[in-house]
This record gives C-alpha cells, sequence and structure tokens, in this order.
C-alpha cells in the first residue's frame, strides 16, 4: 500500500504509482512529483532513499534535453510549488499509450528468462549461446503491457502493440523507441557506462504528434552497468537498486519472497549505498556536481 499522498496547495491529487504522484494544476497542467519511495519485487517499501526523487528529477531532464531533437518531450516547467520543489515538473496532458516501451541492447532480466526458455524474446528470434549480459548483435523492441501497482508488466510480441494501437502508431513507438535507446546508449558509453536496456513511456497530442513521457534514462527505468566491470555469463554490477534486492534476499533481512509478507525496512547501511549509487550514476552521465 502506498503511503497518502501530499496535499499540495491549487493542485488535486489524481494518481500515485510506486514513485510518483501525479498532480491537475489548475490551469489544466499536470504536476508530476518524484518521491524518495522505493520498490523492490513489486512491493513498495516503507523506507525511503533520501534525495532520489530529486536526483531523478535532475536525471530525467538532462536526458531530455539531450534527446530533444529526436522526440518532444512533455516537460513543461520546473516552477513548482516550493514544498516539491527540485523533484518535481509542471507537464503537459497527453492521451497515454498503454504500452512500457522497451529497448534492450544486452540480454539479462526478464528477456533473459524468455531467451532461455523459448530462444526469443518478445517473438523476436536470437543467436544460440547467448549468455546473461551478452551484448545483442542490435538493439531490439520487445514492449510490454503496464501492470497495475503489485503486478508485474508482462512482456508481449510486436503483434500485439499492433492489434492495441495500430499499425502507423506501432511502428513510430518502435522507431522513436530505438533512435532514443541508440543516442543515449553512444553519450553512456562514452562516460564508461553501459546502458544494458531501458524502458520509454509516450503520449500524443490533441493533433497525434508523440511525446516522450514520464521519466526517463533514469536508474529506475534503465539497468546502467560499469563498461569497465562487463562480463557475460554473470549479473553485473549495476547503479541501481539491486543493493536492495540483494539484501532483501540475503538470509540477513530475514524476508521469505514467496511468503506474500511485505519487505521488511532496510537498515541505515544499504540506505546510504542505494543513495549514493543513485548520486554516483547521476554525476558520472551528466558530469555535473550534486
Amino acid at each position: 500500500m502506498l503511503p497518502a499522498a501530499l496535499t499540495i496547495d491549487g493542485a488535486t491529487h489524481l494518481h500515485s504509482g510506486k514513485v510518483r504522484d501525479l498532480y491537475e494544476l489548475p490551469d489544466g497542467r499536470l504536476l508530476m512529483v518524484a518521491s524518495d519511495r522505493i520498490s523492490a519485487f513489486d512491493f513498495v517499501l516503507d523506507t525511503t532513499i533520501p534525495d532520489k526523487g530529486a536526483i531523478l528529477t535532475r536525471m530525467s531532464l538532462w536526458w531530455f534535453e539531450e534527446v530533444a531533437d529526436l522526440v518532444p518531450h512533455h516537460v513543461l516547467s520546473t516552477d513548482v510549488p516550493e514544498s516539491v520543489r527540485g523533484r518535481a515538473v509542471i507537464c503537459e496532458r497527453l492521451e497515454m499509450y498503454p504500452v512500457e516501451c522497451v529497448a534492450r541492447g544486452y540480454l539479462t532480466g526478464s528477456g533473459l528468462v524468455d531467451y532461455r526458455a523459448t530462444g526469443e524474446v518478445c517473438g523476436i528470434a536470437l543467436p544460440a549461446g547467448l549468455e546473461d549480459g551478452s551484448r545483442l548483435p542490435e538493439p531490439i523492441f520487445t514492449p510490454a503491457t503496464k501492470g497495475v501497482l503489485g503486478e508485474h508488466d508482462e512482456n508481449v510480441s510486436y503483434d500485439a502493440i499492433v492489434a492495441t494501437v495500430g499499425e502507423t502508431v506501432a511502428a513510430r513507438l518502435r522507431e522513436l523507441t530505438l533512435r532514443i535507446y541508440r543516442r543515449a546508449e553512444e553519450i553512456a558509453r562514452a562516460r564508461g557506462i553501459i546502458l544494458a536496456d531501458t524502458k520509454f513511456e509516450f503520449g500524443h497530442r490533441a493533433d497525434g504528434t508523440l511525446v516522450l513521457a514520464d521519466e526517463v534514462l533514469t536508474p529506475d527505468s534503465s539497468r546502467f552497468w560499469p563498461a569497465d566491470q562487463w562480463q557475460p555469463g554473470r549479473a553485473q554490477p549495476s547503479y541501481d537498486k539491486q543493493i536492495v534486492r540483494n539484501w532483501l534476499l540475503s538470509p540477513e533481512s530475514g524476508w521469505d519472497r514467496d511468503s506474500g509478507d511485505s519487505p521488511p525496512s532496510l537498515p541505515d547501511d544499504v540506505v546510504a549505498l542505494t543513495r549514493a549509487r543513485y548520486l554516483e550514476a547521476y554525476e558520472t552521465l551528466t558530469g555535473e556536481r550534486w
């Protein structure tokens, strides 16, 4: 269960996800607030990570500008109420597509599970002999349906996306997803980081213009690996919440993932290490100091 959303003067709360809260402003624009919440294994933990919302917001803003020549984005302003300054943006209202647009340049995660079972990911046949962390011959578009809170996103075929949004839109979503991924992968690689995979969300304006929305290319939506430690055949070190997942699965946490019970609170050292990992990703990618 999510904690109660903040009350923000002049804003009406519309929706809360695992990490973000969405509000409507009197002029009809939307206020998207990134909290310090963290999720793992489809649970929102009762422990927060200090500055996480601000780090991810600043990182998203940096990336939106890096890919602005490829696709318009939804951010209108960062002039937000003082109570959420630094971790919120004002954005335009869009009609969102019910698709998680995932690009993969490396094989891991749910893609690896699918590959081991079928030799394919989302209906795309891949070469034999690939391992956890293998670089793919070329990036692939592996969409997913959006799971509601507490449920997994489900990998689906491109044909399923065509059936949902139509051939023209599906083709455009695939094209944009792969173009943005390739741009971001090159930028990250130049800074010593591998962008293994990422997911985007798109909406459209009344005139049909596709717009990049939500957050983009942060450790919450992407797998970033240190390039100098990349070694196929094993799980890769990563700039994300893997520290949290590892602790929850360790004997120290005392938590049984299959019990159905909510995970325990995180110890202070895990919180500090996770915050440091997010900060390292931000500073390494953007070249900016926190």
